[in-house]
């Protein structure tokens, strides 16, 4: 009986029989070429699992040896496609990962940097109770106690160094807009 009619029949014996005879043979046919143990397993199973799914379209006139090879080795370029396309989705990501942390980067150093010129611009005494409240994060009554001041006078600065700052946070906000459509 011929073995790939027996196939394409399903006969799960000469399947078997298939199996047990190629498999070696496939495995050293694409481990030579690919070198890689995981790969030629892999491939190999998943030539046998195409000959099954797919015995009803096998042709009769060629031997099932190189009908087997045929699958082994469209199998082997598909892997090595997919293979291919992940690597290149990956070097994808991590050079758009790099360019987030870059913009990232120039973002926050960037306005950092902005709000430090602005607190520059602030007189002396306002300035150093802006820095303890808002980047220290000391309450107003520490303030009041370190720099021998009343409350009151604590809250004065607060509120006058954000009235200085306000015009100037818009720019803040549209640099931040603007960076981040960037990235």
């Amino acid at each position: 009986m011929n073995i790939v009619y027996a196939l394409k029949e399903g006969d799960e014996v000469v399947f078997k029989e298939v199996f047990e005879e190629y498999f070696g043979k496939l495995y050293s046919f694409i481990f030579n070429r690919t070198h890689s143990e995981y790969l030629a397993e892999e491939v190999v199973q998943e030539t046998f699992i195409k000959l099954w799914k797919y015995r009803a379209s096998l042709n009769e006139s060629l031997s099932v040896s190189i009908q087997l090879f045929r699958i082994a080795r469209t199998t082997l370029i598909d892997q090595i496609r997919k293979q291919n396309n992940l690597l290149s989705v990956i070097n994808t990501l991590s050079d758009q990962e790099v360019q987030n942390a870059t913009w990232d980067t120039i973002s926050y150093n960037e306005l950092n940097n902005q709000l430090q010129n602005y607190i520059e611009m602030m007189p002396p005494m306002r300035k150093k109770v802006f820095i303890l409240s808002r980047i220290e994060g000391w309450s107003y009554k520490e303030i009041a106690v370190e720099l021998a001041i009343s409350l009151k006078t604590v809250e004065k600065h607060i509120s006058e160094a954000l009235k200085q700052l306000r015009p100037h946070l818009s720019k803040i906000n549209i640099l931040l807009i603007l960076l981040s459509y960037q990235s």
